[in-house]
């Protein structure tokens, strides 16, 4: 099996994926005016304006739910699997990246909120809602649709749990078996509870755990102050050829750097949306501003902590591209990449402890993301079914077959989790991609009438109608019923 899943990777994530991330995140740069550059002080201001209503969550619960997602077992070993195989460039990479791929995030969560409908009296929306919406093609959002749920209900979770499986093991000698079943109980009782649920839970321990392992880093950092130019020398000097160890990667860099810097922060994957979608705001460039910062906290925060960790204590290995079983550098004999990189960095600053911290970090981590690819699956479901008898029967199979998935994945070896988790990011990223490609003028257009708003003093409130814009169903009845009831009398 494990074959079969590296030879369809070879083609899911073939140059044309990585450069095509990379494009889309400089041509969006470009047509949103950076806008992830010019809204940065708007991002922390609209973080918490809003409030949650009976249909739908507050623009925080919103980012909490995306971090979720995006803050997982991706910023703990999927960046030390990055320098492994693409070398201290990577990180620069990943970098870019995040940097980039903000402002593919403000047009795919902006177009998430424009199409997003009423679902069983919650809000619902993501790429399979503004795919057939605003492209009006219904096979294309089935297609995506049936990829998200493949990839967020069946493939991803499982990674996940081998991940916290793997980092309680290396931490406290927990057998995977014993992990899956704590894991598979407590995961019930979230996702059993509805999406209210999930938001609450989100907006309590995402915060929590990011903030923690931010601070753990810059205690690492602070104690080896005096090696972080020399890091910072190295990751720059590797992403562009100039270092005389790394330089010749470049090549592996970049694809090592754009894989995980896509499944990490998901921008442009189309899972972002999911979330973005259900938050309770006056116009959707509101919710597409603040899902932007969430890339910047994924990446350039939790993604570089860990990155600096590993690099600053030379806690890691960069396997040999040209040299079957060889090293360009060997600081962990015996370590596999992944999180045991991360470990065993935190170790050597805090011997008896440091291992035991990324693991309960991990769990965190990852827990939460479990949470939100089962949401992301919800909805994906949701749109499929729609509203109906045979609804509640559909979640309730995709509940049993997420945690099967679960137990599955935390057992197995983290070689075929994280393949398969591949599988997943990458289809999801080639179909919402060309589709964002496609849609792109709702979303710029929203992004030009909030700006004419704010710039006239007022809170920007959104009017499809007026801008042109089809098919926005929601936005449209919720304009008709603040519209003042007429008077007979005259």
């Amino acid at each position: 099996m494990q074959a079969w899943v590296n030879l369809i990777n070879e083609y899911v994530w073939s140059p044309a994926l990585i450069y095509l991330c990379l494009g889309v995140g400089v041509y969006f740069s470009f047509r949103t005016r950076f806008m992830q550059v010019r809204h940065i002080r708007e991002m922390v201001r609209l973080m918490f304006d809003g409030k949650a209503s009976s249909e739908g969550v507050s623009s925080f619960q919103a980012l909490s739910m995306t971090l979720s997602g995006r803050v997982g077992i991706g910023n703990i070993a999927g960046v030390a699997t990055a320098i492994a195989f693409g070398g201290p460039g990577a990180v620069f990479w990943m970098w870019m990246m995040a940097f980039l791929g903000a402002s593919t995030s403000y047009v795919e969560c902006t177009l998430g909120q424009i199409y997003k409908q009423r679902v069983d009296g919650q809000f619902r929306g993501g790429p399979a809602y503004y795919i057939e919406r605003g492209l009006k093609m219904r096979w294309y959002a089935i297609t995506f649709a049936l990829a998200t749920i493949l990839g967020c209900g069946i493939l991803l979770p499982g990674m996940q749990a081998n991940g916290i499986a793997s980092g309680l093991s290396n931490a406290f000698g927990i057998p995977a078996e014993t992990t899956a079943l704590g894991v598979v109980i407590v995961l019930g009782l979230i996702i059993f509870g509805g999406v209210k649920r999930i938001a609450r839970v989100a907006e309590v321990i995402v915060p929590f755990m990011a903030l923690g392992y931010i601070l753990m880093a810059a205690v690492v950092i602070a104690l080896n102050m005096s090696q972080l130019p020399e890091v910072l020398r190295l990751i720059v000097s590797s992403a562009l050829s100039f270092d005389a160890g790394f330089g010749a990667m470049i090549g592996m860099a970049i694809m090592w750097g754009v894989k995980r810097g896509v499944y990490s922060n998901e921008a442009g994957q189309g899972s972002g949306p999911h979330a973005a979608a259900a938050a309770e705001v006056t116009h959707p460039a509101k919710q597409g501003i603040v899902q932007a910062f969430a890339v910047y906290v994924d990446t350039l925060f939790v993604c570089s902590a860990t990155a600096f960790m590993i690099l600053i204590t030379g806690k890691y290995n960069v396997v040999d591209p040209n040299k079957a079983g060889g090293f360009l550098f060997n600081g962990l004999p015996d370590i596999a990449a992944g999180t045991g990189y991360t470990q065993s960095a935190v170790e050597s600053i805090f011997p008896g402890f440091g291992a035991m911290f990324v693991g309960v970090a991990l769990l965190f981590f990852a827990f939460t993301t479990i949470i939100a690819y089962y949401y992301i699956a919800e909805s994906n479901v949701a749109y499929l079914v729609k509203q109906g008898r045979g609804s509640g029967t559909a979640l309730f199979l995709l509940k049993c077959v997420l945690l099967a998935t679960v137990v599955y994945g935390a057992v197995r070896s983290s070689d075929l989790a994280w393949g398969l988790g591949d599988i997943g990011v990458g289809l999801m990223a080639w179909l919402n991609i060309i589709a964002i490609l496609l849609l792109q003028k709702p979303a710029l257009l929203a992004l030009k009438d909030y700006e004419a708003q704010q710039a006239q003093g007022l809170d920007p409130d959104f009017d499809p109608v007026k801008l042109g814009i089809t098919d926005a169903d929601f936005w449209v009845e919720r304009q008709a019923a603040q519209q003042p009831e007429p008077d007979h009398r005259k």
